[in-house]
């Protein structure tokens, strides 16, 4: 199947996305070193001299392009090519903490990154082609049919259930809980994104969609679902440790927001057996590298202590060390003060 020329903008937009946002994180982390030098107080720990630096101010800016292009480039292409290029910044953000931050990228990061490209390649190649959308009002007609509305019911239980049982429950204990409000609530959140994407493209373009009532409910329902989202997600990262959760949150976020397409918009209608299951293969790829990139971020780092101690493996130190940071009694009874504060160094 052809690439058209939409679907080609589209791509080329989200590629631009995932440089600047993944640019942007590196950006940013200088800005806040080189406010924590001036100021001598870290915004880990309640300064905010970052907000008087310049540098962090334009790694916002340069976030602000990155999602105002993939914005953009859900008006142009499906989803099924949009989200998971997504995992591009990833690869930006470690390529350039590798030669701008000195955090050294492992061989298996490297593989990741590999990988993460090559997936992208096949999802590419083989992604759908959208049928022409006239109006505000053809998506609605999607957004309606049975098929979706079944599927919009069962996030709205699925997060009514997380939050009001789970949450109070095992929200803090269990990782699946407030990334799944987040995947399940993003994945209703893109498909409004691109709906209010095409309306606006459309109203560019001399068809005014802005008179329709349908492209101001999309609208509410973005920011409904992105207000949610962003409110669970800062939930989890204050949580759970950043390497857990944004893999666990990629791979559902994604996988809902493909499923979410193909239902509303039926992307794979007019494909193949043998497209669909590229497609399925070249994003279990970029799956596959973007997890293994997370986990061995952090390899380099690991702490080498005298004497007969081993070096605390991810999994234990998040068992030891409780969310502020402190070492459990055991631990400090056997282990020298020495080397309980290299521990606690190397672990935050």
């Amino acid at each position: 199947m052809g690439f058209s020329e939409d679907n080609l903008i589209g791509f080329i937009l989200a590629l631009s996305s995932s440089a600047f946002i993944g640019a942007s994180f590196i950006i940013k982390k200088k800005g806040l070193k080189r406010a924590a030098a001036a100021s001598g107080v870290r915004a880990g720990v309640g300064g905010y001299s970052y907000l008087l630096e310049p540098l962090w101010w334009a790694g916002m800016f340069t976030m602000f392009v990155g999602e105002v292009a993939n914005f953009v480039a859900y008006a142009f292409a499906p989803a099924v090519l949009v989200t998971p290029l997504g995992a591009l910044s990833i690869i930006v953000s470690a390529v350039l903490a590798h030669f701008m931050l000195k955090e050294k990228l492992h061989k298996l990061g490297i593989l990741g990154c590999v990988m993460c490209i090559s997936g992208s390649v096949i999802i590419v190649l083989h992604a759908p082609q959208e049928g022409a959308i006239t109006s505000v009002q053809q998506i609605w007609n999607m957004a309606t049919q049975t098929t979706f509305l079944l599927y919009v019911a069962s996030v709205i239980v699925l997060v009514f259930i997380l939050v009001f049982h789970f949450t109070p429950r095992c929200g803090n204990t269990n990782v699946l809980v407030f990334t799944g409000i987040c995947s399940l609530m993003g994945s209703l959140s893109v498909m409004s994104v691109k709906a209010l994407g095409t309306s606006l493209k459309l109203t560019f373009e001399g068809m005014n969609q802005l008179i329709y009532p349908e492209t101001w409910f999309f609208m509410v329902v973005v920011i409904t679902c992105v207000v949610t989202q962003m409110n669970y997600l800062n939930k989890a990262l204050d949580t759970f440790n950043t390497a857990v959760v944004s893999p666990i949150y990629y791979v559902m976020f994604t996988s809902l927001t493909i499923l979410a397409s193909v239902i509303m918009f039926k992307d794979w209608d007019s494909q193949s057996a043998g497209s669909i299951v590229s497609e399925i293969c070249g994003f279990v790829t970029v799956l596959s590298g973007t997890i293994l990139l997370h986990v061995t971020k952090d390899f380099e780092r690991t702490p080498s202590f005298r004497g007969n101690y081993a070096p605390l493996s991810p999994s234990l130190s998040t068992r030891l060390c409780s969310g502020n940071g402190e070492v459990s009694k055991h631990d400090e009874e056997e282990v020298p003060p020495e080397d309980i504060c290299l521990r606690r160094q190397e672990l935050y």
